[in-house]
C-alpha cells in the first residue's frame, strides 16, 4: 500500500475539481424541514408533467411478464414506435435513458480532448455538464437581450478546433423559440449541429424533418415532459442515418429499459389522453403568465415550453427559492452569467398556481413590492 496518497492521484486531474450537475429536489428529503407535510409539496422545479403519465402505462407495467430479461439492444421495436410519431424512418432513430443520455453519446462520438463545443448561453446545463466530461473546451456565444441566438456571434466563435455547435428549442431555462431560419443557417456552416426539443409538444414547433435533408443535423426529443415519464428515462434522437448507425455501436448495450418501452408503447396508444393534458398544461402557462406579470417584483418572460423564467427585480432569487421552499413549493433559481438573480417556475396544475401566486403576493408584501 502506498502511504501518504490519497485516491485522488488516480483519478482523472480534470475530474478532481469538476462539480456535477445541480439536480431538482426531490420531496420526500425535505421531511421536517419545511412547514408543510411532504405530501403537500408542490414540486414546479424540474419541468415535470404535473398530470403524470397515462395510466395505461400504470396498468401495462403492473402485468409486464419480462421484467427478468434484457431489453432488446437494438431497440428494433422501440425505433419503429418512434417512427410512426416522429415520421422519420426507423434508421434515422436512436433512444436513450432521457435526452441527457443521448447528449453524453453524441459528445462521446465526436467531441476529443481540446476540441470546442459552442454553447449558445443561457442554455441546458447538461450540454455543459457533458462537454467537461469529455474535456470539451466550452466556447460560450452570448444570446441577446431577449435570449433569441444571435447566429453572427455564434459564427464568430467558431475556428478550426470546434467540433459541434449545440442549441437548446424552447431554450431551457427560458423558454423561447429559435426560429427555423437560424438554425438552417447554423446548420449551413458545415459543423454538426444538436437542436435540443425536449418541449417541442408544448410549442408545437419542429425542425426535424430537415434532419432528412442535412448530414449534419441531429434533433432531440423525450418522453420526460409530455408523457409524463421523467421517472423512467425515455428519450430519443433524430439523426442522419450515418450518425445513427455510429451512435448504435458506441451506446450501452441496454441502455432502454424493459419498463420504458412498455411506457412509450402504451404512451403512443393514449396520445389523444396526453395531448390533452399537454394543452391543459399550455393554458395554464398562459393564466401563469398574466399572474406574474401583476407582481411588481418580477419579470416574466414569455415561454413556449411548460415553464416560465422571471427576472427577480426586487431581493434576491436565492432567497424568494428559499423562502417558497419553506412554504412547501419548490422552484428553481439561477445567479450567474446572463442568469442573474432570476428562478425558472414550472407550470403545474390550476389549484398549484393558485398556491404560488398567494405565497408570492404574501412574499411581494412582506419585501415591499
Amino acid at each position: 500500500m502506498i502511504e501518504g496518497a490519497g485516491i485522488e492521484r488516480f483519478i482523472r486531474s480534470d475530474l478532481i475539481t469538476f462539480s456535477g450537475y445541480a439536480a431538482s429536489t426531490f420531496p420526500e428529503t425535505l421531511e421536517g424541514k419545511v412547514e408543510v407535510p411532504v405530501a403537500s409539496i408542490i414540486k414546479l422545479d424540474a419541468n415535470e408533467n404535473p398530470y403524470g403519465c397515462s395510466p395505461r402505462v400504470n396498468q401495462a407495467l403492473a402485468t409486464h411478464p419480462y421484467l427478468s430479461i434484457y431489453p432488446d439492444a437494438g431497440q428494433t421495436e422501440l425505433r419503429k414506435l418512434l417512427q410512426g410519431y416522429a415520421g422519420i424512418g426507423a434508421e434515422h432513430i436512436v433512444a436513450g435513458s432521457g435526452s441527457g443520455d443521448l447528449i453524453d453519446l453524441i459528445l462521446r462520438l465526436f467531441v476529443e480532448p481540446g476540441d470546442e463545443v459552442v454553447i449558445c448561453v443561457p442554455a441546458f446545463t447538461m450540454f455543459r455538464f457533458s462537454a467537461e466530461m469529455y474535456n470539451g473546451k466550452l466556447v460560450e456565444a452570448p444570446r441577446d437581450k431577449d435570449f433569441a441566438v444571435n447566429v453572427n456571434v455564434v459564427k464568430a466563435a467558431i475556428n478550426k478546433r470546434t467540433k459541434i455547435i449545440l442549441v437548446d428549442s424552447p431554450n431551457n431555462p427560458t423558454g423561447n423559440m429559435t426560429c427555423q431560419d437560424d438554425i438552417v443557417e447554423l446548420v449551413d456552416t458545415g459543423l454538426p449541429v444538436l437542436v435540443d426539443e425536449a418541449y417541442v409538444e408544448f410549442a408545437g414547433e419542429t425542425v426535424a424533418p430537415l434532419v432528412r435533408q442535412y448530414r449534419n443535423l441531429m434533433v432531440l426529443r423525450t418522453f420526460s415532459k409530455w408523457a409524463g415519464l421523467a421517472g423512467l428515462r425515455i428519450g430519443y434522437g433524430i439523426f442522419p442515418s450515418e450518425i445513427a448507425d455510429y451512435l448504435m455501436k458506441i451506446k450501452l448495450p441496454y441502455n432502454i429499459n424493459a419498463a420504458a418501452l412498455v411506457a412509450v408503447r402504451e404512451s403512443l396508444k393514449d396520445i389523444d389522453y396526453l395531448m390533452s393534458r399537454v394543452k391543459a398544461i399550455v393554458a395554464e402557462r398562459e393564466r401563469l403568465f398574466t399572474e406574474l406579470e401583476k407582481l411588481k417584483f418580477l419579470k416574466p418572460f414569455p415561454s413556449q415550453a411548460n415553464f416560465i423564467f422571471c427576472s427577480v427585480l426586487n431581493g434576491k432569487a436565492s432567497q424568494l427559492q428559499q423562502k417558497l421552499r419553506n412554504k412547501g413549493i419548490l422552484v428553481r433559481y439561477f445567479d450567474r452569467p446572463l442568469l442573474r438573480n432570476s428562478i425558472r417556475i414550472s407550470v403545474g396544475k390550476p389549484e398549484h398556481t393558485d398556491a404560488l401566486v398567494k405565497a408570492l403576493q404574501e412574499l411581494e408584501e412582506e419585501i415591499g413590492g
